[in-house]
């Protein structure tokens, strides 16, 4: 017997993850241009009425991919996760899980596809900055309001300070990475990068003077 009626909730998260899956996929493969929503529903198995009642169309299914990867990382920050006295701690977790995410062959390639077609697809860009930096950004920049009520940095813009710390991960090293010039690094060597940008940001680089007697 042909079941009818709604979908149960199980089901429809079911259906949801594995039409975000198969979009993550036919992004990678396709790119932003060339992606069929067609090809999406029918590798899913769901409806093209389903596609646009849940995410609007094209770019809104692409802001739902990318919210769902940035989802991996953009709470490590919250109250929950957030060591108590020990921001340094907390800011070198969030800096390795950062890296972690930015720096996978798959995040990659979606941030080329981007760089290349954003300019013909302004919708693309949009839900690619509000889905994924932007609320990084923006959940950095909370933690940062929270610490400096609690007395561990200074009376600067949070926004200023996020920009600031996610900016040093966007450095030369990275953008030899996105230009196939280096390799994927390892998660020994994500860690070091995380602990030693993270140090630098919170003490600077000058030494301390000693003064002359």
């Amino acid at each position: 017997m042909i079941k009818c009626g709604r979908p149960r909730k199980g089901e429809e998260s079911l259906s949801r993850d594995r039409l975000l899956d198969t979009a993550f996929k036919l992004f990678l493969e396709h790119g932003y241009g060339n992606f069929c929503l067609e090809t999406v529903a029918k590798e899913a198995r769901v409806s093209m009425r389903t596609i646009y009642s849940q995410f609007g169309g094209k770019a809104g299914l692409f802001g739902a991919v990318i919210k769902r990867c940035s989802d991996r990382f953009v709470t490590v920050l919250s109250e929950d996760n957030v060591l108590e006295n020990q921001p340094d701690e907390a800011l070198a977790n969030f800096a390795k899980q950062y890296l972690q995410a930015i720096t996978r062959p798959d995040a990659v390639r979606i941030r080329a596809i981007l760089l290349g077609e954003a300019l013909r697809f302004p919708d693309l860009a949009t839900q690619f900055y509000e889905q994924g930096p932007q609320r990084t950004l923006l959940h950095l920049a909370q933690f940062f309001a929270r610490q400096q009520q609690a007395g561990y940095f200074v009376a600067v813009d949070p926004h200023i300070l996020a920009d600031q710390f996610l900016g040093a991960f966007r450095s030369e090293r990275f953008q030899k990475l996105q230009l196939g010039l280096a390799p994927t690094p390892d998660e020994a060597e994500i860690d070091v990068w995380a602990r030693q940008t993270t140090s630098l940001f919170l003490q600077g680089c000058l030494k301390a003077r000693v003064p002359a007697k």
